[in-house]
């Protein structure tokens, strides 16, 4: 009984083995099969008229009718482009809270929405904003045409990324992992050693987080394919300043004008006086010194002169 016993356990971690092999082997070959019929090449294990490896064409039957639904999507697929739009616009506009209100309602009316917005006052003078628009991939080309007669049209960049394989392949993949998910739970279910089941759910917890991460790459290409993103830049035009009216020169500003001529001619004059006062005070006093000393001096030497030259003659 014990040796029958081993000899179960022994199968199972056998079958188990072989089940992970499998998985490993059949994920590769569903993602070449995935990426070849991708781009319209038969997948492996597939002659190019559509036979088997065996060389015997699918019926449907048997192991090709598992391969039926797998080779039937991948041309609807194929047909179905899956593509990432988004444009750049840049329009200036007389007011920019109008332009602002009027881009909001083109948006929503297209089923679209407003993901992001961005206004501010430059200068106390004019107004700019940017808005970053979400709508529909089938009334992208309308809202854009739409978006652009705003205004006077500064600048337009729009841009389309085809990203088919990618959605493809990420399909198969989940596809590929949730399988894998399953067969290992069923192995989980089977397992009756201890150290069996914690193996298995170590790998249980990593095929689901890849899962997981595959999930959220399909969620994100598929939010990005099917809604377009604009991106609308709004400048408002500068007012000219205001320019004053000139009704001519009255009677004030005649008056002003004189008082005001005054007023700076005294101005210039005091500052004349003012530069000229220290060499006139220097003059003042060399005259004050000439005038009370040397000027007696001189006269009373002339007079003693005349008196001399008088005498000399008598």
């Amino acid at each position: 009984m014990r040796t029958s016993r081993h000899h179960r356990l022994a199968v199972v971690l056998l079958a188990a083995s072989l089940a992970l092999a499998g998985c490993g082997a059949s994920d590769d070959d569903r993602a070449a099969g995935s990426e070849k019929a991708a781009d319209g090449r038969p997948g492996p294990g597939y002659a190019a008229d559509g036979s088997g490896a065996d060389g015997k064409a699918s019926d449907g039957t048997g192991s090709d009718a598992k391969a039926g639904p797998a080779a039937t999507a991948a041309p609807e697929q194929r047909q179905r482009q899956h593509v990432i739009r988004t444009a750049v616009l840049s329009v200036e506009v007389a007011d920019a809270t109008a332009a602002l209100a009027k881009a909001r309602a083109v948006t929503e009316a297209a089923g679209g929405h407003v993901a992001d917005e961005t206004t501010e006052r430059v200068d106390d003078d004019h107004v700019t904003s940017q808005i970053v628009l979400r709508v529909p991939q089938s009334a992208y080309d309308a809202t854009l045409k739409e978006l652009a007669g705003a205004g006077k049209l500064l600048s337009r960049k729009a841009a389309a990324e085809d990203v088919t394989d990618q959605v493809v392949d990420v399909e198969s993949r989940i596809a590929t992992q949730r399988a894998s998910v399953a067969r290992v739970r069923e192995l989980m279910d089977r397992a009756t050693k201890l150290s069996d089941v914690v193996t298995l759910e170590g790998q249980l917890s990593s095929r689901q987080a890849d899962l997981e991460a595959l999930l959220a790459k399909q969620a994100a290409l598929k939010d990005r394919t099917a809604l377009a993103t604009i991106t609308l830049h709004l400048n408002e035009r500068e007012r000219p300043a205001a320019e004053p009216e000139d009704d001519g020169p009255g009677f004030g500003d005649a008056l002003s004008g004189g008082w005001n001529a005054l007023v700076s001619t005294a101005k210039w004059a005091g500052i004349v006086l003012l530069a000229v006062a220290p060499w006139a005070a220097v003059l003042l006093v060399g005259y004050a010194g000439w005038r009370w000393l040397v000027r007696p001096r001189t006269a009373r030497r002339r007079t003693a002169e005349r008196a001399d030259s008088g005498d000399a003659a008598s």
